[in-house]
């Protein structure tokens, strides 16, 4: 492989959805080795662990989803569904049935895309999972997962214990990733959320930047621009924690944005991280190190993970609803 300038490196970063950092790190160079592979470039099967990855999987999934087969997210992982899904698509075009996207099956495919258009079904059908869970919180399982970098570890646990005591209070179940003074793997959060069966998953970070000036907080959701994919409810409550942030408190509005991060393109349920404005900022730094800021940033989650499952009609304005009114409307 050709050696890259730092420059085209981020430039790759940026495209793929990536932490920009102009370093080929495990993370960058996974990605490169998935673009390598085109559909049609190799045959594709379950294997055992490490399992295939690639474009060339993505492409499947997006291919075999657009036609009603459900192979799960795309997430470029050749995995169970994947497979189960190719052998529904071999049965019903006629050739062998063995769950490999061999040559047959990739001209079968091809051939069927040209006449077969269809919207975003798992799109749709994580949606419709979403709201078939009913407005109840007492139902919902919902994981919290603070960073453990040393600059952001106690703010984090400190708010993700605030958020979880909330949530309790509301009859949810609540697992937190790490103790006070544990730092798993980001592997084995995402195989505990996972194992887990989350309703939601809710990654909290304070980010840091050489620049002092760099400040505000921002939202990420699982979404990937090569593929055409997003998760529409992640994407729906990175907005409503965003908007719930920025309503409640005096955060700069950094946005939300598409991510294909392990965490976010991992994890079955819907999920999202929050970088939680700059400890590099003095002023950021000083909001988060007062206790009645941190309460309000927890209520902040409360709120937007209640808004997620209300029905359109009984949604509230932003920063209007408190956690009292959903006491009071029996939402437990």
């Amino acid at each position: 492989m050709k050696e890259k300038t730092p420059d085209e490196i981020r430039s790759f970063q940026q495209e793929r959805g990536l932490h920009v950092t102009g370093e080929l790190n495990e993370q960058t160079l996974r990605a490169l080795e998935e673009s390598r592979w085109k559909l049609g470039d190799r045959s594709l099967y379950l294997q055992k662990s490490p399992l295939m990855y690639g474009d060339d999987v993505a492409a499947l999934q997006s291919r075999l989803t657009e036609m009603g087969f459900h192979s799960g997210r795309v997430d470029g992982i050749y995995g169970p569904m994947t497979e189960s899904a190719v052998k529904e698509f071999q049965k019903s075009v006629g050739v062998v049935v063995d769950g490999k996207c061999g040559p047959a099956t990739i001209i079968a495919l091809l051939r069927l895309t040209k006449i077969v258009s269809g919207g975003a079904p798992a799109a749709l059908r994580e949606s419709a999972v979403q709201k078939n869970r009913g407005p109840a919180l007492a139902n919902k399982v919902i994981v919290i997962d603070p960073g453990s970098e040393e600059y952001e570890r106690d703010i984090v646990f400190d708010i993700a214990r605030r958020i979880e005591g909330r949530l309790l209070a509301l009859g949810a179940s609540v697992f937190l990733t790490r103790g006070a003074n544990n730092n798993p793997e980001e592997s084995e959060r995402i195989t505990f959320t996972n194992n887990n069966k989350a309703d939601l998953l809710i990654s909290l970070h304070v980010d840091r930047h050489q620049n002092p000036e760099a400040h505000g907080v921002a939202t990420f959701f699982y979404g990937n621009d090569q593929h055409g994919v997003h998760s529409i409810v992640g994407e729906r409550f990175a907005s409503l924690i965003q908007r719930e942030l920025c309503a409640r408190t005096d955060f700069l509005n950094c946005r939300t944005h598409a991510k294909t991060w392990e965490a976010l393109r991992l994890t079955t349920a819907p999920a999202v991280r929050v970088d939680l404005g700059y400890i590099s900022n003095k002023a950021d730094a000083d909001r988060l190190a007062r206790a009645e800021f941190r309460d309000t940033v927890a209520e902040s989650f409360i709120i937007a993970i209640q808004r997620l499952y209300l029905a359109a009609e009984d949604d509230a304005k932003t920063g209007t609803l408190r956690i009292s009114d959903l006491r009071s409307a029996g939402l437990r």
